[in-house]
């Protein structure tokens, strides 16, 4: 319970001051605890936005592996890679912004954390190649570009996008993101659109 409840501090907090801004001190307030409470269970503020990732990197994975699994065909499964219509949503914005805020501290003052960061999204991208590759070999689809390239450039086009969008809502991320995989996925005349 008290890890639970931690968690959901934590990510209110976080959606709600960013991460540089949030403290520990703000978050176990928020859940009704001590400090002392969130480092036995986290070891701190990097510790509860490590479990947050680890716990959104697998409802990821099971929402791209239920929406693969019903895709039949090439634009449904493009449909379904695409960060586009996802990443338009203003807690997504704010997460974002954690997210690079979380990135720049942990980058160039602890690198045990940004490590520990590295290999999940290793793990994360290794995944998706996976079930990318299992869904394009069902549907008979070959993506003009290495899956592994594809995944990277995918998450980091989805990112790069959210935190733009953050910015100037006026772009138009579901264009070029659907721009982006039609290019990366040809029809069967080899042809993007």
């Amino acid at each position: 319970m008290t890890h639970q409840r931690l968690l959901e501090a934590s990510r209110e907090v976080f959606l709600r001051r960013g991460f540089l801004a949030a403290t520990v001190e703000e978050i176990s307030s928020e859940a009704g605890y001590t400090r002392g409470a969130l480092y036995k269970h986290f070891d701190g503020k990097e510790g509860l936005w490590h479990a947050l990732i680890n716990i959104q990197v697998e409802s990821y994975l099971t929402q791209l592996q239920d929406a693969l699994t019903q895709a039949g065909n090439r634009d449904e499964l493009i449909s379904a890679l695409d960060p586009g219509g996802t990443v338009s949503d203003p807690q997504a914005a704010r997460w974002a912004i954690a997210s690079a805020e979380y990135l720049a501290a942990v980058t160039t003052t602890q690198p045990k954390h940004a490590a520990a960061l590295a290999t999940l999204q290793r793990r994360l991208d290794e995944q998706i190649v996976e079930i990318v590759s299992r869904h394009c070999g069902r549907l008979h689809i070959r993506p003009a570009i290495p899956l592994s390239q594809l995944v990277m450039a995918l998450g980091a086009l989805g990112g790069g996008l959210t935190l733009r969008w953050a910015i100037d809502p006026a772009i138009d991320m579901a264009g070029i993101t659907k721009t982006f995989l039609t290019t990366v996925f040809p029809d069967a005349e080899g042809r993007g659109t």
